[in-house]
């Protein structure tokens, strides 16, 4: 962080030695040559590396657990569970049991966050990754209801139940890891690392799901192929630990429990603190949500059993949108650092109450290049707020209840964004038409603009002060 001496004064805060009667200060030519960096410099650069590493690839990975369900919510979980059931009603009931697990979310951020904000960041992290990939591991070996009869989609909500409290950890210490460890005027780009685990760990769930589609016959996939996916779960949270047990406690985490000021009901304290920051940033990622999950589940649905497109076609297409997704959160969490966080987070909101209403009528032109454009216009929003958001949200709060501030306030978004949004859309779908699904998801980006525009900037805020 740059130095807030004057001019005149050294970094050290000392001044200089006084030139003795009848000498001459030394000149450039005659001064030691400055020594080379440090090696304690060299390691902070490793130890930086190491942790936006650690904080990626957690995310990806948990990331790829979630979204494999989405996508195979989309195509395959209503025939393997809800056999019984109408097209419509197995959609609903699949995607019913999506919205669980997003209930489930705030109730691991609080418990997570409890433990992250007393215990510590790293230790809780590991638990929610174990938690994440052994529930989703479980999910590929779960027989179907042609064999457990009701108990498969009974075991199918419990597993949901855990990866939701697992995912609902993950994201607050994940963005935490990043946040409290970069300088201050690089937060927004550290915090781009756990952000960036969302598109990669999509991109590589359609991609999974993509070569099991093309590789197999349809009564292969439908059988036996789609557990694949879930399956690989066991081998990547393997890799997650060993990368995450190598990292340190942040900074921030260290000084408070230093100075014995950990809280003792941290999210009791957060609503306490700062009830206004918890509610309006839940508003606030609503949106993200919303645009997110409603174009990798519902749209999916809709294209391929409604228009008739065919899901490789589809999960192609998505892909497209998903590197949009992946090249502006990026790009907006960088460029957070220089114009603020606020500003780029009300545009995307802004761009969301347009997009809404215009998604599905690009959806019904079954046009692919269009279909693309629709796609890519719904994660563009996302990711021009999900960007920033990653450094945005924790910058709310202060140290003492900062992952259970900011972890429950983004999960809270995420049950009605994540959970509520799909069926939503879905029973507006079935009931009048999908434009007026579009509609609804133009509502909710007014509400998230709402929000955020009620919030402050905190780009230049000091995260130890506040």
């Amino acid at each position: 962080m740059p130095s807030s001496a004057s001019p005149d004064v050294p970094e050290s805060g000392l001044p200089e030695p006084a030139t003795a009667p009848g000498t001459t200060a030394p000149t450039a030519a005659t001064t030691p040559a400055a020594p080379a960096a440090p090696a304690s410099t060299a390691q902070g650069a490793s130890d930086m590396r190491r942790v936006a590493t650690a904080s990626f690839i957690g995310t990806a990975i948990e990331f790829y657990d979630y979204y494999i369900y989405g996508t195979a919510a989309a195509l395959v979980l209503n025939d393997a569970f809800f056999p019984e059931l109408s097209d419509t009603a197995g959609t609903l009931a699949t995607l019913s049991t999506f919205a669980i697990g997003f209930a489930a979310r705030p109730l691991g951020a609080a418990v997570f966050g409890h433990y992250g904000d007393r215990v510590g960041r790293k230790a809780v992290l590991v638990v929610s990754l174990l938690m994440m990939g052994l529930s989703t591991g479980l999910i590929g070996l779960l027989p179907g209801y042609d064999t457990l009869g009701v108990a498969a989609p009974i075991l199918l909500v419990v597993l949901r139940l855990v990866q939701g409290l697992g995912l609902g950890g993950e994201w607050g210490g994940a963005a935490l890891l990043a946040v409290e460890h970069a300088p201050r005027g690089k937060r927004g780009l550290y915090a781009a690392a756990p952000q960036m685990g969302s598109p990669v760990g999509y991109f590589a769930a359609t991609v999974t799901f993509l070569l099991m589609s093309s590789v197999l016959s349809d009564d292969a996939f439908d059988g036996w192929g789609w557990r694949i996916p879930f399956l690989l779960s066991f081998v990547l949270v393997a890799v997650g630990l060993v990368i995450r047990l190598r990292i340190a406690e942040t900074p921030a985490f260290a000084k408070v429990t230093e100075q014995r000021e950990t809280a003792k009901a941290p999210l009791l304290e957060a609503f306490r603190v700062h009830p206004k920051e918890m509610l309006l940033g839940a508003g606030m990622i609503t949106v993200v949500y919303v645009m997110f999950y409603t174009a990798a589940t519902y749209c999916m649905t809709y294209t391929t059993d409604d228009l008739g497109i065919p899901k490789n076609d589809m999960l192609m297409l998505t892909l497209v949108a998903v590197v949009v997704l992946g090249v502006s959160t990026y790009a907006v969490a960088r460029w957070s650092d220089r114009v603020g966080r606020r500003r780029l987070i009300i545009g995307g909101a802004a761009f969301g109450v347009v997009w809404g209403a215009v998604l599905f009528p690009l959806l019904d032109t079954e046009n692919y290049f269009l279909i693309a454009v629709a796609l890519s216009g719904a994660l563009l929003c996302m990711g021009v707020i999900y960007g920033p958001a990653g450094a945005y949200m924790p910058e709310l709060f202060g140290t003492r209840m900062r992952y259970s501030g900011a972890g429950f306030s983004y999960n809270l978004g995420g049950v009605l964004g994540g959970a509520a949004a799909p069926l939503i859309v879905t029973a507006l779908a079935e009931s009048y038409s999908a434009t007026v699904g579009g509609w609804f998801m133009s509502g909710m980006a007014l509400l998230s603009l709402a929000c955020v525009l009620a919030l402050p900037e905190t780009r230049d805020r000091d995260l130890d002060a506040i």
